[in-house]
């Protein structure tokens, strides 16, 4: 039997309709400017958040890092929230890419006053220092269990690198979630950025993809970095086509997943700790109550045929999306709940031996 796949929302696969109209797309040389079904792709999400401009990369690793090199130049500095993706989960890349140095600080904590905290982190006008160019935000959080920065938050932000001459990017790889979730349009959390990226193939289930969009000038140099770090692919229509079905039938679906993660939150809360419950989108990070080890959870939970990954310190992390139903999450909550009962009484028998 298949396990039931909680790691990610990138491990859905394509559905025989999605799989349909990537056979059907119309397709062309992408590095020519030729593919008809992939700029219809960024037509049509450059107008979904607003922007002049979107490019198709391969990932959205390559979309932040395009983000960075567009906007940034050798030796300066970018703020980040110390728990983002582009910091660790993106293999240093911005040490290689754009050679920028990153300064980490609390800009999602709960609680945070992020217009202080970004004060603290601006860099004086003196050559000692390196130039501060830029501020990264993330929304929804992945490390803070899919938090959504709320739009007001985004605003003040923006407004704040608008009033420092600094650009703001927003690695929205999970952008679709917040929206649905809180009902505000993409373009208006978009609106005080930038620069956004914007995943496919998280909880929207495209097989490959994101973008990234703003200004039409960016966006020109970025499809020029894009082909330097190998990223010109040729006759994409058939992934972004994929993309297009994705919007269009799928993300309205999100909010599926979002109660699935509260279903499944609400249900074990009594043997695990939750960072944030009620979930506010698809991610839930729990935590045993009595002790029991992150990673003998995890494998225990594995061989049992439930596969959740590993979060930040302590927590575990699973992820909800459209490949698993209302049925799979309830037979993922008791596989949980019975082997943390197990794994509690064989610790609890070890804890009791002379």
């Amino acid at each position: 039997m298949r396990p039931i796949d909680l790691r990610s929302d990138t491990v859905t696969t394509p559905t025989e309709p999605m799989r349909r109209a990537m056979v059907a797309a119309e397709v062309g040389d992408d590095v020519f400017g030729e593919d008809p079904t992939t700029i219809r792709l960024e037509e049509t999400v450059a107008a979904l958040l607003g922007k002049e401009a979107a490019l198709f990369v391969p990932s959205g690793t390559m979309g932040n890092q395009l983000a960075l090199a567009v906007q940034a130049t050798v030796g300066d500095e970018v703020i980040v929230d110390a728990q983002c993706h582009i910091l660790h989960y993106e293999t240093g890349a911005p040490a290689l890419v754009s050679r920028v140095q990153l300064r980490a600080v609390e800009l999602h904590a709960h609680g945070t006053d992020q217009l202080r905290t970004l004060d603290e982190a601006l860099r004086p006008p003196d050559y000692y220092y390196p130039r501060t160019r830029g501020v990264c935000i993330e929304n929804t959080h992945n490390r803070n269990s899919g938090a959504i920065t709320p739009l007001e938050q985004v605003q003040r932000i923006g407004a704040w690198c608008a009033e420092h001459n600094l650009f703001l990017h927003c690695d929205g790889a999970r952008l679709w979630n917040a929206s649905v979730a809180t009902g505000v349009s993409l373009a208006d959390y978009a609106a005080p950025c930038t620069t956004v990226m914007v995943c496919l193939s998280k909880g929207l289930g495209a097989p490959v993809g994101s973008l990234l969009v703003g200004p039409r000038e960016l966006i020109t140099n970025a499809r020029r970095w894009r082909k330097m770090l190998g990223g010109g692919m040729r006759q994409t229509g058939i992934l972004a086509a994929a993309g297009l079905y994705a919007i269009e039938h799928h993300f309205p679906l999100l909010a599926e997943d979002h109660r699935r993660a509260s279903m499944f939150a609400s249900t074990i809360a009594d043997e695990f700790e939750i960072m944030l419950n009620p979930p506010p989108t698809n991610i839930v990070m729990f935590r045993s109550r009595l002790g029991v080890r992150a990673d003998r959870l995890r494998a225990a939970f594995a061989q049992n045929g439930v596969l959740v990954s590993p979060g930040p310190a302590d927590w575990l992390r699973a992820v909800f999306h459209l490949c698993v139903d209302d049925e799979q999450t309830r037979q993922a909550i008791e596989v949980i709940r019975r082997v943390h009962a197990e794994c509690t009484d064989r610790f609890t028998i070890a804890a009791a031996s002379p």
